[in-house]
């Protein structure tokens, strides 16, 4: 009897959870925010139309040098003439340090001396074996003697040279590192000369722009130093590979000469306009959303907001390309996208 009565006591009380919980979910449904699928939601819209589109981009870039050296010896001693200043201008050529070569000039003193001996016995050498008077293999020793110390001759010879530290091209010196007296060995730097009689630009150009470019090809160039004046520059070098952001570095030489004249590190800009042959379909900028890569457009048919995927080309400031997807004429909305699904009612505002 008490095992029916607890039976029947379990049985009631799952039912008495269920009718609980059934009655809950009505009333959290009867809460929950269901919207009139007949409720038409206020848009904006444009029509899609075929137009004349152009596009001036401007890339800033910045100058570097055409050519910039550190001017290191390839000897070492120490510095008895440094003939120039930061800032000044120097031609190719030019002395730039002098270092102690007097040890040098006293060992290659010495062996002229001995050099002169050996040729001296090898002429005595050459009579005395005609007449059978010595040995031919003196002979032979002292003119290996004497290519030794010629060879020994030339090495300091070049020593010498490598004393006397000259700039391989014209330039400014922007760097001064050594003082005269100072004791330098070989690779360590003394100068810095830095040519700007020819410039580069050097620019940042996004995927979608970069087969816009060429080499070979004129640019003007502006600057923020110059507004007023003009520069125009000749693209020397575009990148093979982008970076991460598919962004392509391009190099454009620019003359830096005249009263305008430009320096390393200042900031210059290209424009470049891309201009549209004949008319092409396009919609607002505000039309299109996703992303670039999967591009759509919510086009008004029978009073509802179609999502349809379309196909982009060039972009301006105000308009995208339409190379696919929609006709002229075609409805779009530009506003109130965030309120829409696919095949939702609108009315246009």
């Amino acid at each position: 009897m008490k095992r029916i009565i607890t039976v029947l006591a379990v049985i009631a009380t799952l039912g008495l959870t269920a009718w609980t919980l059934v009655n809950n979910k009505k009333e959290v449904e009867e809460k929950v925010y269901k919207p009139n699928p007949d409720q038409k939601v206020g848009v904006r819209t444009a029509v899609a139309s075929l137009q004349n589109l152009s596009q001036e981009t401007e890339f800033l870039g910045s100058f570097s040098p055409n050519r910039e050296i550190e001017i290191r010896p390839q000897a070492g001693g120490q510095i008895v003439s440094l003939p120039i200043e930061e800032g000044q201008t120097v031609g190719a050529g030019r002395l730039i340090a002098k270092l102690d070569d007097e040890q040098l000039r006293y060992q290659i003193e010495g062996l002229m001396v001995t050099l002169e001996g050996y040729q001296n016995d090898l002429k005595r050498y050459e009579v005395l074996v005609k007449g059978d008077a010595t040995p031919a293999i003196n002979l032979e020793r002292t003119e290996l003697s004497i290519r030794s110390t010629q060879a020994q001759i030339k090495q300091l010879q070049k020593q010498l040279a490598n004393t006397t530290v000259t700039t391989p091209f014209s330039g400014i010196v922007t760097d001064k590192m050594v003082e005269k007296g100072s004791v330098v060995s070989v690779g360590s730097p003394i100068a810095k000369i830095t040519d700007i009689s020819t410039l580069k630009l050097v620019v940042q150009v996004p995927e979608k722009a970069i087969n816009q470019f060429r080499v070979g090809q004129s640019l003007p160039i502006t600057t923020e130093v110059y507004p007023d004046a003009r520069f125009v520059g000749r693209i020397s070098m575009i990148a093979a590979q982008g970076d991460a952001a598919h962004n392509y570095p391009i190099e454009i030489t620019v003359p830096n000469s005249g009263k305008n004249q430009l320096r390393a590190g200042m900031y210059g800009s290209i424009a470049n306009t891309n201009k549209l042959k004949g008319q092409t379909l396009a919609v607002p900028r505000q039309a299109i959303v996703g992303s670039e890569k999967q591009p759509q457009v919510y086009v008004i048919e029978q009073g509802k907001a179609v999502l349809k995927p379309v196909s982009i080309g060039t972009t301006t400031n105000e308009y995208y390309e339409i190379t696919k997807g929609l006709n002229a004429g075609d409805q779009v909305v530009t506003s109130g996208q965030i309120n829409l699904q696919n095949g939702t009612p609108v009315t246009a505002q």
